[in-house]
């Protein structure tokens, strides 16, 4: 049951932190943008590369503070989501551990080595392992 507090003073606060941390994610100089194209609108999934011609690349070498996953669909751009990168890493490992997320081939040539990761899941891992 949610408690209402009629001067929203509570909600004003929280609402500002938010703000807050919104701006430092956009401001800041360590940001990794991935964009994700047609395709998870129809598997469900992004997918995060980790190698790349058989090199560490993407989340694995990835200096990033926050990671931005950007959703475009047939060229109309959809939404993102922004994470900590320390934290999507303990998630993708979870999701990796339980089966739920999988590792792939994927890219021009299939040089690429992916995580495909449930968009549906996603944040009840989140919740799970960082909440």
């Amino acid at each position: 049951m949610v408690n209402f507090n009629k001067t929203f003073t509570h909600d004003l606060q929280f609402g500002e932190l938010s703000e807050k941390k919104v701006a430092e994610i956009l401001q800041s100089d360590k940001i990794e943008v991935k964009t994700e194209r047609d395709i998870w609108a129809s598997t469900g999934n992004i997918a995060i590369e980790y190698e790349c011609n058989g090199k560490p690349s993407g989340l694995t070498t990835t200096q990033a503070t926050f990671w931005i996953h950007v959703f475009y669909n047939q060229g109309t751009f959809c939404g993102f989501e922004a994470f900590e990168v320390a934290s999507l890493k303990k998630v993708i490992n979870k999701m990796i551990k339980d089966e739920v997320a999988v590792k792939k081939s994927g890219g021009d040539n299939n040089k690429s080595k992916l995580i495909l990761v449930p968009i549906s899941r996603l944040f009840e891992y989140f919740a799970k392992v960082v909440g």
